[in-house]
């Protein structure tokens, strides 16, 4: 059993990532296995080194250990390249100059109707042609779409958290209808959270993805990458979400429900588990 815990250093944790960090680690330790620590900062111009210190100092006080080194996807960036590369000259991807509000525009367009998928608006497929790769052309720098009609294919796969647990079946069907061709580069990042996640558990041996279920709709892109990637598909359980006493789910700017600011006020590990439920 390998668990890990990915946070993004572009803020301090809130009771939300302990409950989430708190969770995988209990799991791993209980199965005798290994509990991981990955840093998500692709995001770079957001991230910063004091909000990792302060990550790392959070854990420890919560009396969470990891095992090995902790990876970090901004020393990874070859790796996703390499793979982008890859997908470039199989045909898999085309590049893409729309802005948003091109999108927004395109899929509003009375013949087209919105649709919503796990990344927002479906995109229209405005740049599959124009954006197609050329024989011999290098990967360029821009904005790289996934074909998703020939990147899809069936799969599946095992989810282990109450709300949504049963093994569950991906159809190309559902991925070109239901979530279309989605960003695997951003121009200003050089890959995205869907391709970096998918080559990071990957990496780290990861059999057991444990993480809010606001990422439950994501999971099918990134079974449908490990399948592509021909890499191992781990176990997935999705968890609750910690949210305040208005019922909305807690997010990085949150401050009140940090947990520098619960330390602060005194408190210990054993209540930050008692208000997350664990």
């Amino acid at each position: 059993m390998i668990t890990r815990f990915a946070p993004s250093p572009t803020g301090p944790l809130h009771l939300g990532h302990a409950y989430s960090a708190i969770l995988a680690h209990d799991i791993a330790r209980a199965a005798g296995g290994q509990f991981l620590l990955r840093i998500e900062d692709i995001d770079r111009q957001r991230s910063k080194p004091e909000w990792e210190a302060q990550i790392q100092d959070d854990l420890r006080w919560l009396g969470l250990s990891w095992d090995g080194p902790v990876m970090r996807q901004s020393e990874r960036l070859k790796v996703y390249r390499d793979c982008l590369e890859k997908l470039w000259t199989s045909g898999f991807l085309f590049s893409c100059s729309c802005r948003r509000r091109d999108i927004e525009a395109a899929a509003s367009a009375p013949q087209e109707g919105v649709q919503l998928g796990p990344d927002g608006i479906i995109y229209p497929g405005t740049c599959r042609l124009t954006g197609a790769p050329k024989p011999g052309e290098p990967l360029p720098d821009a904005a790289l779409r996934l074909y998703m009609d020939r990147a899809a294919s069936a799969c599946s796969y095992t989810e282990i958290g109450e709300r949504y647990r049963g093994i569950h079946a991906i159809t190309p069907a559902q991925m070109i209808r239901e979530v279309g061709d989605v960003v695997l580069a951003r121009r200003d990042m050089g890959t995205s959270y869907h391709l970096s996640v998918v080559l990071d558990d990957a990496a780290q041996g990861v059999t057991l993805v444990t993480r809010g279920e606001d990422l439950f709709e994501a999971t099918a892109i990134h079974v449908t990458l490990q399948k592509l990637l021909e890499l191992p598909v781990p176990t997935y359980c999705h968890h609750g979400l910690i949210r305040d006493e208005n019922g909305k789910r807690l997010a990085k700017r949150d401050d009140a429900r940090a947990l520098s600011k619960y330390r602060a006020e005194g408190a210990t590990p054993a209540d930050i588990r008692r208000l997350v439920g664990l």
